[in-house]
C-alpha cells in the first residue's frame, strides 16, 4: 500500500525529522536512510516500523538539521569557561612559574565551544519522531485501505449478480443440454442400421448422458463461489491485516472460475466464466496492495 508521513522533533542539537513513504509490495521491504552519526538508532527504528507495517516497500529517511549558528560566530560556554578559570588559578597557585594558557589552548579545551550531541542523546528524539510519523503513516494507509475494501465489495456484489441467476437456472440449463444431446444421438441412430433394438440403445444413451451430465454439473462450483464471496466479506469486515488471506482466497476464486469454464455446457456458463475471471483478476490486482 502507498503512504506518506513526515514528523519532526526539536532537540538541543537541532531538529530531527523522520520521513516515511511506501509503494505497493507483497512483502515488507524496508530501506533506511540514516546519517552516520545516528546509526546507533537503526535497530530500534527497524523494530518499531516492523511492528506496525507488514507489507509494502517502505523507505524511512532520518534527518538532523543543526541549529543555526549565531551571526557573531560560535559562542563559548560560560559555565565551562568558569570551570577552566578556576582550574587555571589552582594550577598557578601550585606552580607560580607556569605560564598562563593561551587563547588558542582555552578554545581547544573540551566543551568551551560546545560539543555535538551524541547519538545516545538524540536517539529518544529520533524514536519519538518515528512514532509520530508512523501514526500518520498508518492512518494514511488505513484511508487507502478503506477505498480498496469498497472496491472489493463492489466486485463481490458483481460476482453475486452473476452466480445467483446461474444457480437458479443451472438445473434448467443442464436438462436442456441433455435433451439436445439425446435428440442428436437419436437422429444419428435413425440413420444407421444396428443389431441392437433402438429402445435398448436409447436407454443406454440416456444413462450415459445422465452420467456425463453429473460430471458437468456446475452447482457445486457456484456454491463454492458464493462461499468465497461470503468469506471475502467476513475478512474485510474483520478489519485486521488480511493481505495474505486475501491472496489465498483469490486463488480459490480463480480455481472455481476455471472449473466453471471447463465444465460449461451452455453459452450462458461460458460467458459467465469469462466475466467472473475479469472480476477476479481486478480483485487480485488490488489485493496485492492490501496489508
Amino acid at each position: 500500500m502507498t503512504g506518506y508521513a513526515l514528523a519532526t522533533r526539536d532537540a538541543p542539537a537541532g531538529q530531527v525529522s523522520v520521513e516515511l513513504r511506501s509503494v505497493n509490495s507483497r512483502f515488507l521491504d524496508l530501506a533506511l536512510r540514516i546519517p552516520d552519526e545516528l546509526r546507533l538508532v537503526e535497530p530500534a527504528l527497524r523494530e518499531l516500523i516492523a511492528a506496525r507495517v507488514q507489507r509494502g516497500k517502505v523507505e524511512c529517511r532520518v534527518g538532523l538539521r543543526p541549529l543555526a549558528r549565531s551571526e557573531t560566530g560560535p559562542q563559548p560556554d560560560a559555565r565551562v569557561l568558569a570551570q577552566f578559570a578556576a582550574l587555571a588559578r589552582r594550577i598557578t597557585e601550585a606552580l607560580p612559574e607556569a605560564s598562563p594558557p593561551s587563547v588558542t589552548e582555552i578554545l581547544r579545551w573540551p566543551g568551551v565551544l560546545g560539543e555535538p550531541a551524541s547519538a545516545e542523546a538524540l536517539a529518544p528524539e529520533v524514536l519519538a519522531a518515528a512514532r509520530a510519523a508512523l501514526d500518520e503513516f498508518v492512518a494514511s494507509r488505513a484511508r487507502e485501505g478503506e477505498k480498496l475494501a469498497t472496491f472489493l465489495r463492489e466486485r463481490a456484489l458483481a460476482i453475486c449478480a452473476i452466480i445467483e441467476p446461474l444457480r437458479q437456472r443451472s438445473p434448467e440449463l443442464l436438462a436442456a443440454w441433455q435433451a439436445r444431446l439425446v435428440e442428436r444421438l437419436r437422429g444419428a441412430l435413425e440413420q444407421t442400421e444396428a443389431a441392437v433394438p433402438p429402445e435398448e440403445t436409447m436407454a443406454r444413451v440416456r444413462q450415459e448422458v445422465t452420467a456425463y451430465g453429473l460430471r458437468i454439473d456446475v452447482a457445486e462450483e457456484l456454491s463454492r463461489l458464493q462461499a468465497h464471496v461470503d468469506e471475502l466479506r467476513r475478512i474485510l469486515d474483520a478489519g485486521s491485516p488480511a493481505g495474505k488471506r486475501l491472496d489465498f482466497l483469490m486463488q480459490e476464486f480463480n480455481r472455481e472460475a476455471n472449473t466453471l469454464g471447463s465444465k460449461a455446457a451452455a453459452i450462458d456458463l461460458t460467458g459467465a466464466s469469462i466475466e467472473l475471471k475479469v472480476l477476479i483478476e481486478q480483485m487480485r490486482e488490488q489485493v496485492q496492495n492490501i496489508e
